[in-house]
């Protein structure tokens, strides 16, 4: 087990800068997951945390040592890849053994390790085979286990999961945080992937453009993005986000309802221009509100999403339960609670609303009280 720090790391290709400055640090046996979206610069910070990438500046610290220009070999970390790498002539037992050979312990010791890091991941009887002879999941499972026979200070996973069809990654899920959990092993995580993000990590970092765009637990950076960016990018549909202006306190937003901030949006000057967030959830009907043609209803059994254009043109995705037919036009209104204010010039978070601040339903819509 052990502790990681980042510090000031950053990283350019030419004049192309990749990631921006990253200051980070692990705790022992935490599992850090990085989420953000394709060419956002998570798996060069993996990369380089493992060796396979030099940093253009800042340092990387295992356990108070410096190991930013160690080889890979030399850094103690082990990393489970996208793609198993597996050596395809070798069977699962010295998949497993390979490493362990290179460093040169003895084939007791080697013997004793695979074989407990095989009933640990359930592979006993698959030891002989060869990884054609496997299935993706048991494939992962190989990888997986010569990562953990090496017995390493840190766990790299770089999208572990992204080959293997929706069932299988839901059971894989739970089996790797289980044994993250039982060999409390420090690890870090990589995936574009919400619903892993969400699940998997103690924390989670938000990727955008190179930049940290909010580090925190993972129901923190659901109920509290610190901007439009994460609010939109966790959470499944997005984040409906509403354009409107500040005025006496409240948001008037262009599609016409008001909405009560209860101070929310202090700090801010008097008709500042906002984007009120409202997820797909935290909408109910309503007679006054949001009221819009619905252009499509995505039934997923238990409940329904209806995406709604307004009148004004903004789209609104609303989540209600059951699979109930819908009107052509619904409305729809924010349940107390759950407003979200960011600045519409910069999309960060106002910040007295970094807390949940009480939301109201619309005050008036259309020369209407609701």
């Amino acid at each position: 087990m052990a502790t990681l720090r980042l510090s000031g790391v950053r990283k350019s290709f030419g004049p192309t800068q990749v990631l921006q400055p990253i200051d980070l640090s692990l705790e022992d046996g935490e599992l850090l997951v990085i989420v953000g979206a394709s060419g956002c610069g998570k798996s060069t910070l993996l990369r380089m945390v493992a060796g396979l990438e030099r940093p253009s500046a800042g340092r990387i610290l295992l356990d108070g040592t410096d190991i930013t220009d160690r080889d890979p070999a030399a850094r103690d970390i082990a990393m489970v890849f996208q793609n198993y790498a597996l050596y395809p002539h070798m069977s699962v037992f010295d998949n497993m053994a390979y490493g362990l050979r290179i460093r040169g312990l003895s084939r007791t010791e080697i013997a004793r390790r695979v074989d407990e890091t095989a009933g640990l991941l359930g592979l006993q009887a698959l030891l002989q085979r060869k990884p054609r002879q496997l299935s993706g999941g048991q494939r992962q499972r190989v990888a997986m286990g010569r990562a953990i026979v090496r017995e390493p200070k840190l766990f790299l996973f770089d999208e572990p999961l992204s080959n293997l069809d929706a069932a299988l990654r839901v059971q894989m899920r739970g089996e790797i945080k289980r044994l993250q959990r039982r060999l409390g092993v420090t690890s870090l995580y990589v995936t574009h992937d919400q619903t892993e993000a969400m699940t998997l990590g103690d924390r989670l970092l938000v990727l955008h453009e190179g930049r940290m765009a909010q580090l925190d637990a993972p129901m923190t950076v659901f109920a509290e993005p610190a901007d439009t960016y994460v609010a939109r990018f966790i959470g499944a549909p997005a984040m409906n986000l509403l354009p409107a202006v500040l005025a006496g306190g409240a948001a008037r937003t262009q599609a016409g309802p008001v909405l009560a901030l209860d101070g929310a949006a202090a700090g801010l000057p008097e008709g500042a221009k906002l984007l009120i967030g409202v997820r797909p959830e935290h909408f109910a009907p309503a007679p006054n509100g949001f009221a819009g043609t619905v252009e499509l209803v995505e039934r997923l059994g238990s409940e329904s999403v209806a995406h709604l254009r307004l009148a004004d043109g903004t789209p609104l995705a609303v989540r209600l339960a059951g699979a109930a037919e819908m009107p052509e036009t619904l409305t729809v209104a924010p349940m107390p609670g759950h407003l979200h204010v960011f600045d519409a010039e910069t999309g960060k978070r106002a910040a007295a609303s970094r807390r949940a601040a009480p939301a109201a339903l619309p005050l008036e819509a259309t020369g209407t009280g609701v």
